[in-house]
């Protein structure tokens, strides 16, 4: 969906990515909004001086760094989509990517003391917002502004708790269009140590093919502190694959069942595959933590199977997202599927697990041909698809 936003450097024209015209969600939000309106003096206090180092954490479809990048700024995300979308929208705009400085939640962060002001969009998990502030804090010094901005159902007190024990003290402004700005003053005597993550658990005996697994868990992974149900059940009726398939964890998250794969065949070479960077590096610490020293892995952050080569997998595992920050959406299901059609080999499988409300049955026969219920429990079902001889249905 193509959807303006007006500012006070301009008007833009942003979408998400990957773009899709059928697609009915923005690229911004009244919290982007609001805080552009900050910046510019349009909220009744002075407009932000901008002049100098401008770092943007969590921006997520990069409406903050299109609109601001005639000053340069850092983007800071977790989001592989968010940075392509950054990417897509700056072009648009007729910027070109050497303006800006696109920075994933992994790489190393801004110098000690060099930034002078820090935007923070408020991402969903807080568990990230801590470690990202944690790893940002060194770069502030005593006169950084700091603002943050979230819609008011994302700002919680332990939104604020975190800003006041890792920056400094803190409070809000009232709301506007459902949206509300925080403001931090950094104060660099603190020290907050080092950040809690990552983490680490060991699966119990009633985890199925995880059985005694080592999870590592980096900040903003899905149930960070224990194995979440779905999965649970999802590797007590894990597909075993033929000896040297190649695998593909889909949406990996901390990558317990590519893991467990990888440990029930060690011949198998298995690709991780999702989205957030935080992701794939828990998915690698796990793997590494548990497979063979000589089993085979890939580690890729991208769109989906965007960058896996038609017809050269012989198993796909899924548990599919059903949200896309906090909006409802089939979306994202329907291009992991779509994808793994066409990744796989004649003959190759796809199993997912899902929701039984979510009717991923519907669309699997739609893209296949077929969907058989593996295993079902009041809450999940775990289903199978199977790709046809000649790429067909």
């Amino acid at each position: 969906m193509n959807d303006r936003l007006s500012t006070s450097w301009g008007t833009y024209d942003l979408t998400r990515f990957p773009a899709d015209p059928r697609d009915r969600l923005r690229a911004w939000s009244a919290a982007d909004a609001y805080l552009l309106r900050h910046l510019a003096g349009e909220e009744g206090a002075p407009a932000v001086d901008l002049a100098g180092t401008v770092a943007i954490l969590g921006d997520r479809w990069g409406a903050l760094t299109t609109a601001l990048a005639e000053y340069a700024p850092v983007q800071i995300t977790d989001s592989f989509l968010a940075r392509e979308a950054t990417r897509a929208n700056l072009a648009r705009a007729g910027r070109t990517p050497d303006e800006t400085r696109l920075l994933t939640s992994r790489d190393t962060p801004p110098a000690p003391g060099s930034v002078d002001v820090l935007l923070v969009r408020v991402p969903k998990s807080l568990a990230l917002l801590e470690d990202q502030l944690h790893r940002i804090a060194p770069a502030l010094h005593e006169g950084t502004v700091v603002v943050g901005t979230g819609m008011v159902t994302e700002i919680h007190t332990s939104t604020l708790e975190a800003f006041e024990r890792i920056v400094g003290p803190t409070k809000t402004s009232l709301a506007r269009q459902k949206a509300r700005l925080i403001f931090c003053t950094p104060d660099p005597s603190r020290a907050t140590g080092p950040s809690p993550w990552p983490r680490t658990y060991t699966l119990p005996a009633d985890s199925g093919a995880g059985a005694g697994l080592t999870v590592v868990n980096h900040a903003g992974i899905f149930c960070a502190d224990r194995l979440d149900i779905g999965t649970r059940f999802f590797l007590q009726h894990l597909p075993r694959a033929r000896g040297g398939a190649h695998v593909v964890d889909l949406g990996c998250g901390n990558g317990v069942l590519g893991t467990a794969a990888s440990v029930a065949d060690p011949d198998a070479t298995v690709t991780f595959i999702d989205e957030s960077f935080q992701a794939v590096a828990s998915a690698e610490a796990t793997f590494r933590a548990n497979a063979a020293p000589d089993a085979k892995a890939a580690f890729v952050a991208g769109d989906a199977l965007a960058a896996v080569p038609p017809g050269t997998v012989d198993l796909v595992l899924n548990n599919p997202p059903f949200h896309s920050h906090q909006a409802t959406t089939g979306a994202t299901a329907w291009r992991m599927f779509s994808g793994a059609r066409a990744a796989l080999r004649p003959g190759g499988e796809l199993w997912v697990i899902g929701n039984r409300h979510l009717g991923y049955h519907v669309q699997l026969r739609k893209l296949f041909g077929n969907a058989q219920v593996v295993a079902s429990d009041p809450k999940f079902v775990v289903l199978r698809a199977v790709k046809g001889e000649r790429g067909g249905r």
